[in-house]
């Protein structure tokens, strides 16, 4: 039996019974263009069902996607997909699209290793013309496919959907600007959830309320931008929203913008009285929403840095706080209530985060700028620019650093230190535990030389006991926390416990191992990293960052000092590749940075030959000081 028979005949059930499951019967969204109008409701209840199940059991993104069901289902009803592309803005509302594009039977891998990617990706199916995972990108990736559509002698039709949260950011409005120029066939869709992350804030949340109740002038910031407005359209009425976008699908000039209200976790009672903490799930309890959350053995870092700002702030009056759209993800939900009038949440607006800050630290404030490693890099220009060239004492907390397991490669931080690094005026701390993160939050706050970042990894703590009151650290010291007389293992941030169970490992085979924790990246400790080089036979930089980072500072320093030969040296460091979502332990194997990948570096660095006697008998290199109380042996 083919499959659009198989459809209509489930469908005819259906109408006599009103049970039969659609879902079952659809393999594509052509089968999903073969059902009458009426099959559809029943439909979205089927899908909005599966999703919650599915996602009960691996954990995800949920309320953004049950929030879009009936939408979902309208676009590949109405639009002849794949061939007609439709884009999905930052892919966290992406679910009810995979299912129906041929991937339902896989969603029980979702966001784990070899399984599908929690957002959009071009290499997982012809159905994701452009991938995702950062928001406001959908309109400058439409417009260029619509463009090169007009260019090429396409018909095919273009659509993006984008949330009322990412709307905040300039790109939408850049793209916008342009589309409306260009007028080109380009139907963007507006999905208005009040609810990015977390409530949307800004003068724009409050016009797209005001045009959502009718209380606004229709649509007409869109028109001056040369769209036509349609709306607002309840997207869960599947009778109102297909005739909508029928038009929109046979208007024949210029860009069109439909305002579509939804409402986040539609469907399931637990995920609409609480669509922030429903956005992302772990593993939960279809019946009661509960989710399967383990006891904390350690603090995570995020509440580290939180109470560790609390802390400074209460100290400095100064001290301001600003996130890009995600108050309680970077921890400063708990600020923002103790000092409402020191709290800006600007909205999804990187660029114009980073440039506030600049302005706040020009009249003499102290701002700490607290945002994810992988969103920070969007406003690398105004790092540049605005903040460094002028030498501006902004503070970065730049959470989430490093390999950041399900979210996968467009979240993970892999990149902060090589492009923070390599800036003049800036400093850049990565503590290597909570102890840590406290006093480089101490040592920021007590900062006045310019900007200064410190970064810090998802999830929990090692355990540290974190001191009472956190002294700041002097600047570009590091600490010694063994002493040996073979190999030297120089860490920078979060890999310092695998360095010291791999020291554990290689004294047990008779390789003395000296253990030193950098601290900062830049400026690098010269002295501790040429006492390392002169006293052991090989010395292995370790870090959770990209090429060009912590490593090659080193190199650079024992090349500039005439030091290279003096030991064997070797950097890890994360691949020069995207790596794939799967469990963190697993990623950081993969990289070579946990206790076996620092071993093996280690022994084929010595040739794996047994150490010889008389490097048994060297004496350790000395207790780590003070920079000028240190002798650095010099390159002859």
């Amino acid at each position: 039996m083919s499959s659009n028979s198989s459809i209509m005949e489930a469908t005819a059930m259906e109408s006599q019974r009103g049970t039969t499951p659609l879902l079952d019967a659809l393999a594509n969204p052509r089968d999903i263009r073969s059902l009458p109008d009426l099959a559809l409701p029943q439909l979205a209840q089927e899908v909005r069902a599966d999703m919650i199940e599915s996602v009960s059991k691996t954990g995800g993104h949920l309320g953004a996607g049950l929030g879009v069901v009936e939408l979902t289902i309208a676009l590949h009803y109405v639009f002849d997909t794949p061939r007609d592309i439709l884009i999905w803005d930052v892919g966290h509302q992406a679910y009810p699209h995979k299912i129906l594009t041929g991937r339902r039977a896989r969603m029980g891998g979702i966001r784990q290793g070899g399984g599908l990617s929690g957002f959009t990706r071009r290499a997982e199916s012809e159905y994701d013309p452009f991938g995702a995972g950062h928001s406001s990108t959908s309109i400058s990736a439409g417009l260029g496919f619509a463009a090169a559509r007009d260019i090429l002698g396409g018909d095919e039709r273009v659509v993006c959907v984008i949330g009322d949260g990412a709307m905040s950011a300039g790109m939408a409005w850049e793209a916008m600007n342009n589309a409306g120029a260009l007028k080109s066939r380009l139907i963007v869709i507006l999905n208005d959830n009040d609810m990015s992350i977390a409530p949307p804030v800004g003068a724009m949340s409050n016009h797209f309320a005001r045009l959502a109740k009718g209380d606004a002038a229709r649509g007409s910031m869109f028109e001056e931008l040369g769209f036509s407005y349609v709306g607002p359209v309840d997207g869960h009425d599947l009778d109102a929203l297909t005739p909508v976008l029928r038009k929109a699908r046979d208007a024949n000039e210029g860009p069109i913008l439909i305002h579509v209200v939804t409402q986040k976790g539609k469907g399931y009672a637990p995920a609409e009285a609480s669509a922030d903490k429903y956005h992302g799930v772990v593993k939960f309890d279809v019946a009661t929403g509960a989710q399967a959350k383990s006891a904390p053995l350690a603090p995570a870092y995020t509440k580290v840095f939180a109470d560790s700002i609390m802390r400074e702030a209460e100290r400095d009056p100064r001290i301001v706080a600003i996130t890009a759209a995600m108050p309680a993800g970077a921890g400063l939900d708990g600020f923002a209530k103790a000092y409402p009038d020191r709290f800006f949440d600007v909205g999804i607006a990187e660029q114009h985060a980073v440039t506030f800050a600049a302005g706040l630290a020009a009249r003499g404030l102290k701002p700490f700028c607290a945002i994810y490693s992988t969103f920070l890099q969007r406003a690398y220009d105004q790092i540049v620019h605005d903040v460094a060239l002028q030498n501006l004492n902004v503070r970065f907390a730049i959470d989430r650093a490093g390999l950041v397991g399900a979210d996968g490669p467009t979240h993970a931080g892999a990149f902060d230190v090589s492009y923070l690094a390599c800036l003049p005026n800036m400093v850049v701390m990565a503590p290597s535990d909570e102890a840590e993160l406290a006093g480089a939050v101490a040592t920021a706050a007590a900062y006045d030389d310019g900007p200064i970042a410190f970064r810090y990894p998802r999830g929990e703590g090692t355990g540290a006991q974190i001191p009472a009151e956190s002294a700041a650290f002097p600047i570009g010291i590091g600490r010694v926390l063994r002493k040996g007389c073979d190999v030297a293992l120089l860490c920078l941030g979060s890999r310092l416990g695998d360095a010291l169970a791999a020291a554990d490992e290689l004294e047990t085979v008779g390789i003395s191992v000296t253990i030193a924790d950098a601290r900062f990246a830049k400026p690098i400790d010269a002295a501790l990293v040429r006492d390392l080089a002169c006293s052991h036979q090989v010395l292995v930089t370790i870090e959770e960052g990209a090429s060009g980072g912590f490593g090659a500072a080193v190199l650079q320093e024992l090349s500039d000092s005439g030091l290279l030969d003096r030991a064997k040296i070797r950097t890890l460091r994360l691949p020069d590749e995207f790596l794939e979502h799967d469990s963190p332990q697993a990623m950081i194997a993969r990289a070579g940075l946990d206790k076996t990948g620092i071993v093996r570096t280690v022994l084929s660095a010595l040739d794996a030959v047994p150490i010889r006697s008389a490097m048994r008998k060297r004496r350790p290199p000395a207790a780590h000081k003070e920079r000028d109380e240190r002798k650095t042996c010099v390159g002859t």
